[in-house]
């Protein structure tokens, strides 16, 4: 392939290019490896033999002008899928509830694009976006690095963030074939628009591929390969591996008790984490489920400080922050800016294999847990009239939807229903075996072993 570019922009890339064995397979193969990071540079710990180049890229901050194109964009997106009911709930709630001068800039966009919202307006919002930021300083920069480095493809690991649209541009100008890989299985049928206009894409499955081209029409002209996601690689790597005897050690764990694993999302979503791991415990102490190991795994996203004071009522639940340290807090979205350490892939993953049940709001999670047979339970007491904060809207969307259909899953709406379904579980773990199997084969849609090799493979054709 020659010299490849590889743009890395927040810590979940981080741990999913730089953990997973993308890299190691990018030198396999003699290919030039260049990083623009959106990172820190020290976070990097290559040795000096791999003669890996790494280019800190500086912060892009958007001028107004370029906001408001940008916002264009996006609510234009928003609005001609608006059927979708994940797209419609994003687009009410970023309804602006006060009365600044970007919140009316915002609720007139809102109304002109209720009304113009075709890919050509898009295109020309996208247009007028690109104008506002060419005389940029950073913009010059990135120019600058991309031209004496001159990478014959500029891979971007994730497709979002808007401060990725100059870099693109910029790629372009300069004749250098951009490609990005769609960051997530909710990225398409909840989110808004895309950063840029990229030449070509990289996708987890086929279902990724059809949702690419539905909400991206021009994508069926571009070239869209299917590889899997490095986001789940490490699970088949043995550097990450841990035996019982060390996860039981680890997290001081009764190997006489079956043990469950709560994850939370982050407090923006998964605002009743509190009161789910409050269930749990209490259960427990009253005898209402088996005596149990209870760990409860944060967000990488938090601090975990929001649970102190569970954390204090109930001693004998075991906590396990994720190893995820923020290297700038100078930034336009300083939560990207969390990084993750090896040992917290490895803590990941024995949890993972080791743990009996998960019990999560609706979470990527239950995926992980799936891959190692184990049975998950989505807690979602909150339904918009109950005054907790309503988290079964997210049954509703898309991804999420499909999830709950195909039977891989049980759904717990009040406290009766997730004691249930917590101790059928632990009694009956490979009950939906065969439907968490099918849900991985659409959603992930290929194998987890040579996942990077695949991703490499689909670089190559680019190149």
């Amino acid at each position: 392939m020659g010299r490849i570019g590889v743009v890395i922009v927040d810590g979940v890339g981080y741990r999913n290019f730089i953990l997973s064995d993308f890299i190691r397979t990018l030198q396999n193969e003699n290919n030039e490896i260049i990083i623009f990071s959106g990172l820190k540079e020290s976070i990097y710990n290559f040795p000096e033999s791999s003669a890996i180049k790494i280019i800190e890229l500086a912060i892009f901050r958007e001028k107004k002008v370029t906001w408001i194109f940008r916002k264009m964009k996006e609510l234009a997106h928003l609005q001609r899928n608006k059927h979708y009911f994940a797209i419609a709930d994003n687009l009410r709630s970023g309804y602006p509830k006060n009365n600044n001068l970007r919140a009316f800039i915002t609720k007139l966009l809102i109304k002109f694009t209720s009304r113009f919202n075709s890919e050509n307006i898009i295109s020309i919002a996208n247009s007028l976006q690109t104008l506002s930021y060419k005389n940029d300083n950073v913009v010059r920069k990135y120019f600058l690095a991309l031209k004496e480095n001159k990478p014959d493809v500029l891979f971007f690991t994730h497709q979002r963030p808007p401060y990725l649209a100059p870099l693109d541009y910029a790629a372009k100008k300069l004749g250098i074939k951009t490609c990005s890989f769609i960051f997530s299985w909710d990225n398409l049928p909840s989110k808004g628009r895309m950063a840029a206009p990229f030449d070509s894409f990289l996708v987890w499955s086929e279902l990724m591929k059809e949702e690419l081209e539905y909400f991206y029409p021009e994508t069926k002209n571009k070239p869209v390969n299917v590889v899997g996601t490095p986001q789940f690689e490490p699970y088949v790597l043995t550097e990450y591996e841990s035996s019982k005897e060390q996860f039981l050690e680890r997290f001081k764990i009764d190997e006489n008790l079956k043990t469950i694993c709560y994850s939370c999302g982050d407090v923006s979503t998964s605002k009743n984490d509190g009161l789910y791991i409050e269930t749990i415990a209490q259960a427990i102490i009253r005898g209402n489920i088996q005596p149990v190991n209870l760990i409860v795994r944060t967000s990488p996203a938090e601090d975990g400080s929001r649970f102190k004071k569970i954390k204090n009522q109930f001693p004998f639940i075991i906590w396990n922050f994720p190893h995820w340290e923020i290297t700038r807090e100078d930034h336009p979205e300083p939560w990207s800016q969390r990084v993750p350490f090896k040992d917290d892939v490895t803590d990941l993953r024995a949890l993972l294999e080791y743990c009996d049940l998960n019990v999560n709001m609706c979470s990527t999670m239950g995926l992980d847990f799936m891959i190692f047979d184990k049975p998950v339970i989505n807690s979602v007491f909150g339904n918009g009239e109950n005054g907790l904060n309503n988290d079964q809207k997210y049954l509703r969307y898309a991804h999420y939807q499909r999830v709950v259909e195909s039977g891989a899953v049980a759904i717990a709406k009040d406290k009766e229903e997730l004691i249930e379904a917590i101790n059928y579980s632990l009694e009956n773990p490979k009950s939906r075996l065969n439907e968490q199997q099918e849900l991985l084969k659409i959603q992930i849609g290929k194998p987890l072993k040579d996942t990077s090799l695949r991703i490499v493979e689909g670089l190559r054709k680019l190149s």
